[in-house]
Protein backbone atom coordinates (compact mmCIF):
# COMPACT_ATOMS: atom_id res chain seq x y z
CA UNK A 1 0.00 0.00 0.00
CA UNK A 2 2.87 2.27 0.83
CA UNK A 3 4.66 1.91 -2.35
CA UNK A 4 1.14 3.04 -4.60
CA UNK A 5 0.56 5.76 -2.43
CA UNK A 6 4.25 7.07 -2.85
CA UNK A 7 3.80 6.68 -6.65
CA UNK A 8 0.87 9.26 -6.65
CA UNK A 9 2.86 11.74 -4.72
CA UNK A 10 5.40 11.67 -7.28
CA UNK A 11 3.19 11.56 -9.72
CA UNK A 12 2.16 15.12 -8.34
CA UNK A 13 4.93 17.36 -8.71
CA UNK A 14 4.24 20.55 -9.14
CA UNK A 15 6.35 23.99 -10.19
CA UNK A 16 7.63 25.14 -6.52
CA UNK A 17 8.94 21.98 -5.52
CA UNK A 18 12.37 20.35 -4.82
CA UNK A 19 13.42 18.17 -7.44
CA UNK A 20 13.89 14.67 -6.46
CA UNK A 21 17.62 14.23 -6.36
CA UNK A 22 19.58 12.13 -8.57
CA UNK A 23 22.98 10.13 -9.03
CA UNK A 24 23.03 8.45 -12.32
CA UNK A 25 25.55 7.04 -14.90
CA UNK A 26 26.41 8.83 -18.12
CA UNK A 27 27.28 8.37 -21.53
CA UNK A 28 31.26 8.06 -21.53
CA UNK A 29 31.73 6.34 -18.19
CA UNK A 30 30.91 9.75 -16.49
CA UNK A 31 28.33 10.14 -13.37
CA UNK A 32 26.07 13.27 -12.61
CA UNK A 33 24.26 14.56 -9.90
CA UNK A 34 21.42 16.93 -9.12
CA UNK A 35 23.49 17.90 -5.88
CA UNK A 36 26.53 18.76 -8.18
CA UNK A 37 24.70 20.81 -10.39
CA UNK A 38 23.66 23.53 -7.60
CA UNK A 39 23.45 26.83 -9.21
CA UNK A 40 22.70 25.67 -12.55
CA UNK A 41 19.57 25.19 -14.63
CA UNK A 42 18.87 21.77 -15.23
CA UNK A 43 16.73 20.39 -18.50
CA UNK A 44 16.20 17.23 -17.08
CA UNK A 45 14.02 15.52 -19.64
CA UNK A 46 13.00 11.32 -20.09
CA UNK A 47 12.41 9.46 -22.70
CA UNK A 48 11.46 6.01 -23.61
CA UNK A 49 14.12 4.86 -25.98
CA UNK A 50 17.39 5.02 -27.29
CA UNK A 51 17.04 5.49 -31.36
CA UNK A 52 13.44 5.08 -31.77
CA UNK A 53 12.42 7.83 -33.94
CA UNK A 54 10.59 10.23 -31.28
CA UNK A 55 13.75 9.95 -28.93
CA UNK A 56 16.03 10.43 -31.89
CA UNK A 57 14.69 13.69 -32.80
CA UNK A 58 14.17 15.07 -29.62
CA UNK A 59 17.83 14.18 -28.75
CA UNK A 60 19.18 15.73 -32.14
CA UNK A 61 16.81 18.82 -31.28
CA UNK A 62 18.43 19.12 -27.88
CA UNK A 63 21.72 18.82 -29.15
CA UNK A 64 21.14 21.77 -31.91
CA UNK A 65 20.38 23.96 -29.13
CA UNK A 66 23.34 23.13 -26.52
CA UNK A 67 24.90 26.26 -27.08
CA UNK A 68 22.09 28.40 -26.28
CA UNK A 69 21.03 26.44 -22.98
CA UNK A 70 25.01 26.47 -22.66
CA UNK A 71 24.74 30.46 -22.73
CA UNK A 72 22.18 30.34 -20.38
CA UNK A 73 24.48 28.07 -17.91
CA UNK A 74 21.80 25.37 -18.37
CA UNK A 75 23.01 21.43 -18.74
CA UNK A 76 20.87 19.34 -20.49
CA UNK A 77 20.62 15.64 -19.41
CA UNK A 78 18.60 13.06 -21.29
CA UNK A 79 17.44 10.28 -18.95
CA UNK A 80 15.78 6.71 -19.83
CA UNK A 81 16.03 2.97 -18.72
CA UNK A 82 18.56 2.01 -21.27
CA UNK A 83 22.16 1.55 -20.53
CA UNK A 84 25.16 3.20 -20.50
CA UNK A 85 26.10 0.98 -23.26
CA UNK A 86 23.17 1.71 -25.51
CA UNK A 87 23.74 5.83 -24.77
CA UNK A 88 27.13 4.86 -25.99
CA UNK A 89 26.02 3.78 -29.28
CA UNK A 90 22.83 6.22 -29.49
CA UNK A 91 25.11 9.09 -28.76
CA UNK A 92 28.13 8.33 -31.27
CA UNK A 93 25.76 7.21 -34.20
CA UNK A 94 23.63 10.72 -34.26
CA UNK A 95 26.07 12.87 -32.50
CA UNK A 96 24.71 14.04 -29.80
CA UNK A 97 25.93 16.51 -27.88
CA UNK A 98 23.59 16.32 -24.62
CA UNK A 99 24.42 14.32 -21.52
CA UNK A 100 22.73 10.71 -21.69
CA UNK A 101 22.21 8.96 -18.05
CA UNK A 102 21.17 6.02 -17.44
CA UNK A 103 18.37 5.13 -15.13
CA UNK A 104 18.41 0.98 -15.43
CA UNK A 105 16.66 0.79 -11.67
CA UNK A 106 14.06 2.52 -12.50
CA UNK A 107 14.37 4.86 -9.17
CA UNK A 108 14.47 8.45 -10.94
CA UNK A 109 11.75 7.83 -13.20
CA UNK A 110 9.51 6.75 -10.56
CA UNK A 111 11.17 9.39 -8.02
CA UNK A 112 9.45 12.37 -11.05
CA UNK A 113 6.55 10.12 -11.50
CA UNK A 114 7.34 9.27 -15.39
CA UNK A 115 6.79 5.64 -14.91
CA UNK A 116 3.42 4.88 -16.26
CA UNK A 117 1.00 2.59 -17.30
CA UNK A 118 0.70 2.90 -21.49
CA UNK A 119 -1.52 0.97 -23.71
CA UNK A 120 -0.61 0.09 -27.50
CA UNK A 121 -2.86 -1.59 -29.75
CA UNK A 122 -4.66 -2.68 -26.78
CA UNK A 123 -1.91 -4.13 -24.89
CA UNK A 124 -1.44 -2.48 -21.51
CA UNK A 125 2.69 -2.31 -20.31
CA UNK A 126 4.51 -0.07 -18.24
CA UNK A 127 7.00 2.52 -19.95
CA UNK A 128 8.15 6.22 -19.46
CA UNK A 129 6.26 9.01 -20.27
CA UNK A 130 8.22 11.59 -22.27
CA UNK A 131 8.09 14.68 -20.07
CA UNK A 132 10.96 17.24 -19.27
CA UNK A 133 11.84 19.28 -15.92
CA UNK A 134 13.34 22.52 -15.48
CA UNK A 135 15.14 22.72 -12.25
CA UNK A 136 16.02 26.42 -11.38
CA UNK A 137 19.67 27.30 -9.64
CA UNK A 138 18.21 26.62 -6.15
CA UNK A 139 17.19 22.77 -7.17
CA UNK A 140 13.42 23.82 -7.66
CA UNK A 141 11.32 23.09 -10.56
CA UNK A 142 10.32 25.97 -12.70
CA UNK A 143 8.59 24.07 -15.45
CA UNK A 144 7.00 21.37 -16.23
CA UNK A 145 5.77 19.32 -19.27
CA UNK A 146 4.41 15.85 -19.44
CA UNK A 147 3.14 13.79 -22.76
CA UNK A 148 5.55 15.84 -24.60
CA UNK A 149 5.07 16.31 -28.27
CA UNK A 150 8.66 16.73 -29.63
CA UNK A 151 7.90 19.02 -32.44
CA UNK A 152 8.65 22.52 -31.07
CA UNK A 153 9.25 21.22 -27.31
CA UNK A 154 13.00 22.51 -27.33
CA UNK A 155 11.87 25.80 -28.45
CA UNK A 156 9.42 26.44 -25.77
CA UNK A 157 11.95 24.64 -23.27
CA UNK A 158 14.86 27.11 -24.17
CA UNK A 159 11.99 29.93 -23.92
CA UNK A 160 11.04 29.19 -20.21
CA UNK A 161 15.06 28.83 -19.35
CA UNK A 162 15.74 32.03 -20.09
CA UNK A 163 13.05 33.10 -17.90
CA UNK A 164 14.53 31.38 -14.92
Amino acid sequence: MATKTKKAETATLQIGDKAPAFALPTDNGGRISLSELKGKIVVLYFYPKDDTSGCTKEAIDFSAAKAKFDKLGAVVIGCSRDSVAAHDKFKTKHKLKVILASDESGKVTESYGVWVEKSLYGRKYMGIERATFLIDRTGKLAAIWRKVKVAGHVDAVLKAAQAV
